[in-house]
Order: structure tokens, then C-alpha cells, then sequence
């Protein structure tokens, strides 16, 4: 789905950014965007630094009004009269986080519950469910590495049982186990309604946790859909590798796409992703060991998109 397709009625949608422009000292940070994210969707939110992601956020948190557009937060203004109403339903993990050193992490936890007017009672099983059990809630966030200030910061995100997530660049400093916990956090909420919007850089790693992907390039969305709408859109080779067949026999199914590796051990084509089925029905009537099929990467499709948007 390209962005001059997408639909952007407000119709039971938590988030609607209706055509805007915001331009900060005659430069436009965002161009004529629009987009929409719904209840129990996780959106994924990727661009360079200077793409207009920040901006994007802040104009959905309220912090900032468009130039020229409309947005809505849960159907409302989020910088309207009803601001502060609103952001009770609204979590958010900046990417630079910054908490009072001297505090615990529990009492770190408490001042923001009692700043967004929320209970303070299930602090404890909220701190544990990000990985701080109850010494580390104890110890002084000074002491606190990255990783634990990343979850100290995502369990404030979470207070209030929020319907809508903002969470720009969730997963730094955090090591591959709690990567899994943060994910099964995220789809937990996408199963109770929430609306999630992951701001990212770690491209890879969203494959898979992502209802939709919305690529930015200076303030411009060029792209949004599913990994498989954007696979699609770009039409990026698909590579396919055999191995266990004579190589000939199978160099010479595949044709001219054929290319043998050096060791002779296995094959490797790649094809338009329209003509893999065809590949593969060829290869499967060979006695092969094993048939790979790796489609184009996020990484791949993020780069083809900026490259063809700055060819335009």
C-alpha cells in the first residue's frame, strides 16, 4: 500500500494524522503525511535520523500543533482543551531517558503514577513484569545500567493500563532474553486492544512483531503496509538455495539463473518473487537435502525504498 492510498478516516481509529505539514523555520519537518493506526495494531515506525519520526510523535502526544493538517489522539485534539485527559490513556518511552539518580526504582515508578493520576498498587508486579524484581526496584536508579533503565522506562510507559503506546527505540540496551520479554509484552496489548507504535532503527528484529511498517524519508512517508505489501511493492529478487542434488542437475533446472557455489555443494538462483513457486516446483521432482528460500529483508527493502524515493 503506498501512502497516497492509504485511508485516514477517523472512524474508530486511536490515531489519524490527516494530511500534515509542520515546518519549523521555513523548512518542512513533515510534508502532507497522513496515516492511521487502529485498536490492537503494532506499527512499526522507521526512518533515518531526520526522516520526521520525533516529529510525528510529538504531534500525536500533543507536544507540538501542525502547520497545516489535523490530528486526532482517540478522537480528540491531543493538544486541545482536553489534553491532559487524554494522556492518561496514552504511554510513551522517549529514546533518551533521563530519571532522578537518587531515587529507587519503585519510587521512581510511584512519582510518575501520582504525576499521571493513576493508582500506585500494582507498581510492584509492574516493575517485575519488565524484569526489576524487588531488590533491583530497591537500589537507586544511579546505580542502574542502560538495560535497567530501559525497563524502568518502559514499565513507566505501561502505567495506567494505557490504550494507546508510543515507544521510540524500546529494545537499546536491553540483551536478547528481555528483547523476547518486551515482544510478548507488546503482543499481550495487541490482544488487549492497545495501540502500539514502535519507533526503531533495529530494522531486523521488527520482522515479525509488526502488524504494519511505515518507512519515513524527510518528512515524507514514502512507504506503509505489511512486510509482505512492501515485499510486493518493492518486487526485490527472492534468493532460493539447494543443496544435495548433483549441482549440474540442478544448475540445469534453473537455467540461466543458476549459479553453482564454489564447492560445489549447493545452488543458488535468485528470481522475481512472482516466478518462486515455479523455482520450486522445479526443484522439488530433484533428490535434494534441503531447499533455503530467503526473501528481501527489511534492511533490503528500507534501503531499496530510499534509494528509489531519491532517484525520483
Amino acid at each position: 500500500m503506498n501512502a497516497s492510498a492509504t485511508n485516514v478516516s477517523s472512524a474508530h481509529a486511536s490515531v489519524v494524522i490527516d494530511q500534515v505539514t509542520k515546518i519549523y523555520d521555513a523548512r518542512a519537518a513533515l510534508n502532507q503525511v497522513g496515516l492511521r493506526l487502529d485498536p490492537g495494531q503494532c506499527v512499526a515506525l522507521v526512518g533515518h535520523n531526520g526522516a520526521g519520526k520525533s516529529t510525528l510523535i510529538k504531534l500525536m502526544l500533543g507536544l507540538i500543533r501542525p502547520t497545516h493538517g489535523q490530528v486526532r489522539l482517540l478522537g480528540e485534539d491531543p493538544a486541545g482543551a482536553h489534553a491532559a485527559r487524554l494522556r492518561r490513556a496514552v504511554g510513551y518511552l522517549p529514546e533518551n531517558l533521563a530519571f532522578h539518580p537518587s531515587l529507587t526504582g519503585r519510587e521512581t515508578l510511584d512519582f510518575y503514577a501520582r504525576l499521571k493520576g493513576v493508582a500506585r498498587t500494582g507498581n510492584a508486579d509492574l516493575l517485575a513484569r519488565v524484569g526489576l524484581e524487588a531488590e533491583a526496584a530497591r537500589r537507586r536508579v544511579g546505580t542502574y545500567s542502560k538495560g535497567m533503565r530501559q525497563r524502568l522506562g518502559l514499565a513507566q510507559a505501561l502505567l495506567g493500563r494505557p490504550r494507546v503506546l508510543f515507544l521510540d527505540e524500546p529494545t537499546t540496551g536491553l540483551d536478547p532474553a528481555l528483547r523476547q520479554v518486551f515482544y510478548e509484552i507488546v503482543q499481550e496489548l495487541r490482544a488487549a486492544g492497545v495501540t502500539v507504535l514502535l519507533s526503531s532503527h533495529a530494522l531486523t528484529e521488527l520482522e515479525g512483531q509488526t502488524d504494519r511498517i511505515i518507512v519515513m524519508n524527510r518528512g515524507v512517508k514514502i512507504a506503509d503496509g505489511t512486510l509482505t505489501d512492501l515485499r510486493h511493492l518493492a518486487d526485490l529478487p527472492v534468493r532460493i538455495r539447494a543443496t544435495g542434488a548433483q549441482a549440474g542437475t540442478v544448475a540445469e533446472a534453473l537455467g540461466p539463473l543458476a549459479r553453482v557455489e564454489p564447492d560445489g555443494r549447493a545452488v543458488e538462483c535468485l528470481c522475481a518473487g512472482g516466478d518462486k513457486v515455479a523455482v520450486l516446483r522445479r526443484l522439488t521432482s530433484l533428490p535434494l537435502a534441503d531447499i533455503a528460500v530467503t526473501e528481501p529483508s527489511l534492511d533490503e527493502l528500507y534501503a531499496h525504498f530510499l534509494r528509489r524515493e531519491q532517484a525520483a
